[in-house]
């Protein structure tokens, strides 16, 4: 790792859609609640939920036990400008998703920020990003999630290219659905992760949500070792 530090505001990011966020979101809240931290969860859009449903911050909430806030949600499952289009919605700006994370952080040690697909995902109707808002805040950083599988690397690349050319700090990689038994694509993935200079926290294995929440929290600084180093989880 090349920095140990750990900021108050984590940004959890995917590859793609539908590559664990959720899941990685529990865990790193998980291993923060092991270490001892005061930790919640924000998603500043959650789609493809109707009123009533188990979102994404409830999924977080059942598995962690961690109290979590939602932002504005939205019927259909695409990304959230279209679907606020859809619905006639207007989206909250990118100030209110600040003044939301700012006033988190004032009783809580951690805040985690969990994105709606992949980093340049538009959360806005003036079409800012994760990105902008982790540019809005000032003491941040933003952890990857990637499939295990072929064209993780090229897709984990992009993301960071991304992140470094707006100087974003990157905080590493999960591993969002981590196969029983890898094969050598998987592996050979594995081992260049870890080699980059922010190296890769670990990987949530297949199956996770399906666990016990007290299981699933016990187990959590067990598949991120990188994030839990930097807690200081006992």
């Amino acid at each position: 790792m090349t920095d140990s530090h750990l900021p108050p505001v984590v940004l959890v990011t995917g590859t793609d859609t539908d590559v664990g966020k959720t899941v990685v979101t529990a865990a790193v809240v998980a291993t923060a609640l092991a270490a001892g931290r005061r930790v919640t969860a924000y998603k500043p859009t959650q789609t493809g939920v109707t009123p009533g449903e188990h979102g994404d911050m409830a999924e977080v909430e059942r598995l962690t036990g961690a109290t979590t806030v939602e932002g504005v949600r939205l019927r259909a499952p695409m990304a959230p400008r279209p679907a606020a289009r859809l619905e006639g919605a207007t989206l909250p700006a990118l100030a209110e998703h600040v003044a939301r994370v700012e006033s988190l952080r004032v009783c809580h040690d951690l805040v985690v920020v969990e994105g709606a697909g992949g980093l340049l995902v538009e959360l806005t109707d003036a079409g800012e990003t994760l990105a902008d808002l982790a540019l809005a805040l000032p003491d941040c950083g933003v952890i990857i999630v990637a499939r295990s599988a072929l064209g993780t690397l090229n897709h984990t690349m992009l993301t960071r290219e991304a992140l470094s050319r707006r100087e974003i700090r990157q905080l590493g990689v999960v591993f969002g659905a981590w196969p029983a038994h890898a094969d050598i694509i998987e592996t050979t993935n594995r081992e260049h992760l870890r080699a980059l200079p922010e190296g890769l926290l670990g990987a949530v294995p297949v199956g996770a949500p399906r666990l016990e929440p007290a299981t699933f929290r016990d187990a959590s600084p067990g598949w991120l070792p990188g994030l839990a180093q930097r807690l200081g989880t006992p």
